[in-house]
C-alpha cells in the first residue's frame, strides 16, 4: 500500500466504506436493488474464461458483493481512475474527461445493440490478447508447480496440518464440488459415469491481504485425466453498504457465489459454495486466463477510453438485473442535475473529488508510519 497511491486506494477499502456511511456518501442517487461488486476497482476487473475458454473483460473480486446501490460500484472505479491518472502524472483536465466518458460507457451498456460501440483501449486490447495465448502449462510455471506434481513449500505456499488435509480430502471427496467448477457435466445428471478427482498436493496459500487470519488453500487436483488449480478462499462479513430489507443468503460463501454469479457469469458458474472447518469458504477453479489488470502507467491518449470502457464493463453487469423499465428509470436518476460545463452530474465529480483528497492525506500518512517502522 505504500508503494503509490493507487495502490493505497486498491488496499484501502475501510476509508472508502467510511466515507459512504458519512452525510456525503448518503446524498447520492439512490439506484435499484441489484447485486453489485461492492469493492469495484481497476484491480478488480480483468480478463476471466468460461469453461469453453471464451475469454472476456469482466468483474472478477466478490469478497464484498451485495445488494446495494450500484451508485457505490462507480464511485469507487471514478475513484480509482482518477488516482491512477494521478500517478501516471496526467493533468487535471485528463481526469476531468475520464469521469465524463466513464458515466456514457457505463449507459452505453443499458441499450440494447451495445456490443461494438464502445471501443476497446490498448490496454485492454493487450489483456485479452495475453490471457487467450495462455496456457496450464504458462499458470503451473507461475505458480511454481513442479513436474512431480507437487505445490513447492515456501515463500507464498505453507505446510497443511493433519487436520486442514483432512478437511480438504473430504471436501474434493463430493462429486459435485469439482463437476460445478469444472462444467465437466450437467450437475445432476445421475446416468453419467461419476468424474474422478485425486489431491495431488495442497498448501496454505499466502496470498496479500485476503489470506490475512483467514483461511487460503491452493489444491492441484488430477481431475480425470487433466491437472487443475482449485482456490478454496474463507468468505468473510462484507464491510460495503447493503439494502436493508433486502432477502440475501446469510452465509457469506453463498453471498459471493450469488453475486458473482450475477456480476460475472463467467466466473460465477466456476464457483461453489461450501462448509470448510466448520467456516463458509468459496471454491473455484483457476483458470489460465484468468488475470487482473494492471495498470501501472495511463497513456493520455488511452485513459479516457479506458476509464469508458471499464465504467461499459461494470454498466453491463449491472444492467443484466434490471428490466427495461428499471434501466429507463435508473439512467434518468442517474443523469439528473448534470454539471453546466461537462456534462458530468455533480454528485459523481464531488464523490471522486472529496475521496482523491482524503485518500491522499489518508496515502502520506500510511506511508509516514511505514517509514517509522521500517
Amino acid at each position: 500500500m505504500a508503494r503509490s497511491p493507487h495502490a493505497y486506494v486498491r488496499g484501502n477499502t475501510a476509508q472508502y466504506y467510511d466515507w459512504l456511511h458519512s452525510l456525503a456518501g448518503q446524498r447520492l442517487p439512490r439506484g435499484p436493488a441489484i447485486w453489485i461488486c461492492g469493492d469495484c476497482h481497476v484491480g478488480n476487473l480483468g480478463p476471466v474464461a468460461d469453461f469453453d475458454g471464451k475469454v472476456q473483460l469482466e468483474l472478477r473480486d466478490f469478497d464484498q458483493t451485495t445488494i446495494g446501490n450500484p451508485t457505490h460500484d462507480l464511485i469507487r472505479l471514478g475513484l480509482s481512475l482518477a488516482t491512477a491518472a494521478r500517478g501516471s502524472s496526467l493533468p487535471g483536465v485528463v481526469t476531468a474527461h475520464m469521469l465524463q466518458h466513464m458515466l456514457l460507457g457505463y449507459q452505453r451498456a443499458f441499450y440494447p445493440g451495445h456490443d461494438g460501440l464502445v471501443a476497446k483501449p490498448g490496454v485492454v486490447k493487450s489483456a485479452l490478447r495475453h490471457a487467450q495465448q495462455r496456457s496450464w502449462r504458462m499458470l503451473a510455471r507461475e505458480r511454481a508447480i513442479d513436474v512431480r506434481q507437487t505445490i513447492p513449500l515456501g515463500k507464498n505456499f505453507w505446510p497443511l496440518s493433519e487436520a486442514e488435509r483432512a478437511a480438504i480430502a473430504e471436501l474434493f471427496a463430493d462429486p459435485l464440488v469439482m463437476e460445478h467448477i469444472t462444467g465437466s457435466r450437467a450437475v445432476g445428471d445421475t446416468d453419467a459415469e461419476a468424474p474422478q478427482a485425486t489431491v495431488l498436493d495442497a498448501a496454505y496459500w499466502v496470498k496479500g491481504c485476503s489470506s490475512l487470519g483467514l483461511l487460503r488453500y491452493a489444491v492441484l487436483v488430477d481431475f480425470n485425466g487433466a491437472h487443475c488449480l482449485v482456490d478454496i478462499k474463507e468468505a468473510v462479513a462484507a464491510t460495503s453498504p447493503r439494502y436493508r430489507r433486502i432477502s440475501m443468503p446469510r452465509d457469506n460463501a453463498r453471498r459471493v457465489v450469488e453475486g458473482a454469479s450475477h456480476l460475472s457469469p463467467s466466473l460465477g458458474q466456476r464457483m461453489v459454495a461450501r462448509r470448510f472447518m466448520e467456516r463458509g469458504v468459496f471454491v473455484r477453479q483457476l483458470m489460465p486466463q484468468d488475470l487482473k489488470l494492471e495498470i501501472e502507467q495511463l497513456d493520455i491518449h488511452d485513459a479516457v477510453r479506458t476509464a469508458s470502457y471499464l465504467a461499459y464493463v461494470v454498466g453491463r453487469a449491472h444492467a443484466a438485473q434490471m428490466d427495461s423499465g428499471v434501466r429507463a428509470q435508473w439512467l434518468q436518476e442517474l443523469m439528473a442535475n448534470p454539471g453546466k460545463i461537462t456534462g458530468t452530474p455533480e454528485w459523481l465529480w464531488q464523490s471522486v473529488v472529496q475521496l482523491v483528497a482524503s485518500h491522499e492525506a489518508g496515502y502520506l500518512e500510511h506511508c509516514r508510519q511505514y517509514a517509522m517502522s521500517a
